[in-house]
C-alpha cells in the first residue's frame, strides 16, 4: 500500500442540512414551521472556499435538494462535488433494507435531477452504517455508489460505530460480491476514547492549536462541517438533552475563523481528487 499517500491526503467534506436536522426532530411533518437559515451560512462556506479555490465534496440531504434545489444549484456551478446524505436523515441502523433503499433512491434521484449527474458518493446520517448494517453496503453499491464515507471505526460515538474495521484508512469494502471504496473517518485517542477532531462539536470545542497538531500528527484526515456550525445565531432546540445541547451549540462564535485557519494551513481536496491518489489495488480489502 503507498502508505505515504495517506499521510498529505485531507479530505474536506460538507453535510448540507439545515439547522434542526437533528436526531430529536426526528418528525419531518414539523420541519416547515422551522426557521429557514440555509442560504446565508452555505453562502459563507461557498465564499471562503472560493477565495482559497478549494474544493470540496458536499452531501446533500435529499429534502434539502426538493425544498431548496437553489442551494444545491450553486453548490454545483461553483465546481464542487455533489454527493448524497440521505432524503430524511434517518439513521441507518434504525431502518431495514428496504427502507434504507427507498430512502436512498428518493434522495439521489432529486439531486441528480438538479445537477444533471450521477452520484457516486454517499455519507448516512451521524456515521450510523454499523457493524449490524452491512446490508447498507450492498444496497449502495446497487444503486451505483462507489465511495462510501459512513463508517466511523471506533465505539465512542453517541450512534454507534463499526470498531472492526481497524485502522483508519481508505479500504474496499466486499459485501455479497459487491465492492465499495471506503473514506472511514479519522480520530483521535484522548481520554480513553476516540473522538472526531476535524468536524462536528470537538471541532468547535478545542483550540484550534490542538486540532491543528493532531491533523499533523493523523495518517489521513476527512473533516466534515455542517452549514449550522458557522451560525452562531441559529435558535435553540429546547428539547435536546443537556449533553446534545452542549454539542450542538458549544463554540459557534469562533468556529468560522477555525474554518478559515483550515482552509489556509492544509492541502485539501475533494473526495473525488483523493481517489485519485490512491491506488485502491494496494488498499485494505475488508469482507463482510
Amino acid at each position: 500500500m503507498e502508505i505515504t499517500i495517506f499521510f498529505k491526503m485531507k479530505i474536506l467534506t460538507f453535510d448540507i442540512e439545515e439547522w434542526f436536522h437533528c436526531d430529536f426532530i426526528s418528525d419531518s411533518s414539523t420541519w416547515k414551521n422551522y426557521e429557514t437559515r440555509i442560504y446565508e451560512a452555505n453562502d459563507k462556506i461557498l465564499q471562503a472556499l472560493e477565495n482559497k479555490k478549494i474544493k470540496a465534496t458536499f452531501f446533500i440531504l435529499g429534502w434539502i435538494a426538493e425544498k431548496y434545489p437553489e442551494v444545491v444549484k450553486k453548490i454545483h456551478a461553483s465546481g464542487h462535488e455533489i454527493a448524497c446524505h440521505s432524503y430524511i436523515h434517518e439513521l441507518v441502523h434504525r431502518m431495514n433494507p428496504d427502507s434504507f433503499r427507498r430512502d436512498t433512491e428518493v434522495a439521489m434521484k432529486l439531486i441528480e435531477d438538479i445537477i444533471g449527474e450521477k452520484i457516486i458518493t454517499y455519507r448516512a446520517p451521524a456515521f450510523s452504517i454499523t457493524e449490524k448494517t452491512p446490508w447498507a453496503f450492498e444496497i449502495l453499491s446497487e444503486l451505483g455508489i462507489e465511495y462510501d464515507c459512513s463508517v466511523l471505526p471506533s465505539s465512542s460515538h453517541d450512534y454507534g460505530g463499526f470498531p472492526s474495521f481497524g485502522e483508519c484508512l481508505p479500504s474496499v469494502i466486499k459485501v455479497n460480491g459487491c465492492y465499495i471504496k471506503e473514506f472511514p473517518m479519522n480520530t483521535v485517542h484522548l481520554l480513553g476514547k476516540e473522538i472526531i477532531f476535524s468536524g462536528g462539536g470537538f471541532f468547535r470545542l478545542f483550540p484550534y492549536f490542538l486540532i491543528r497538531k493532531w491533523a499533523e500528527e493523523t495518517k489521513y484526515v476527512v473533516s466534515y462541517f455542517h452549514p449550522r456550525d458557522f451560525d452562531y445565531e441559529q435558535p435553540m432546540l429546547s428539547q435536546l438533552p443537556l449533553k446534545r445541547k452542549f454539542k450542538s451549540y458549544v463554540g459557534l462564535k469562533s468556529s468560522y475563523p477555525k474554518l478559515l485557519k483550515w482552509l489556509n494551513d492544509f492541502e485539501l481536496m475533494s473526495v473525488g481528487e483523493a481517489s485519485q491518489k490512491i491506488n485502491w489495488a494496494e488498499a485494505k480489502k475488508i469482507s463482510l
